[in-house]
């Protein structure tokens, strides 16, 4: 014989009575803590670098000014646009593989390293 299964029927909610809501005990100071936190967990408006590509401009002596990260975001607010997924952005003596989605460089060659190279997994390119 098969054992029945037994359903727990809700607790009855009278018309009247609406369900508890929770209340918040502390206000004021960590609101700002729990805001500055968020705006530290949230993606930057910018391009940001990956730690790979951080490393690749290290190793190669790659500098951008605030103006060539000013050209950067603009390539990669347009290759967005136009539905690129992953670019490649040649920037002065610099090429920079860039996830548009993430607004990520994934790396980043000057122009000695890029001799010969095939770039792959890209879909878009843009030229400065």
């Amino acid at each position: 014989m098969i054992d029945p299964i037994y359903f727990p029927e809700p607790l009855p909610i009278s018309p009247a009575q609406k369900p508890a809501t929770p209340q918040s005990t502390k206000t004021g100071a960590s609101t700002s803590d729990f805001s500055r936190i968020l705006d530290g967990k949230l993606p930057a408006s910018g391009v940001k670098f990956s730690q790979h590509a951080q490393e690749r401009l290290r190793a190669r002596g790659i500098t951008l000014s605030d103006a060539d990260m000013q050209r950067l975001a603009g390539a990669v607010e347009s290759v967005a646009q136009k539905g690129g997924r992953e670019s490649l952005i040649m920037l002065g003596d610099a090429a920079l593989v860039v996830s548009v989605k993430n607004k990520t460089v994934i790396t980043a060659m000057d122009r000695a390293s890029m001799q010969g190279n095939v770039f792959t997994n890209i879909d878009s390119a843009v030229v400065f």
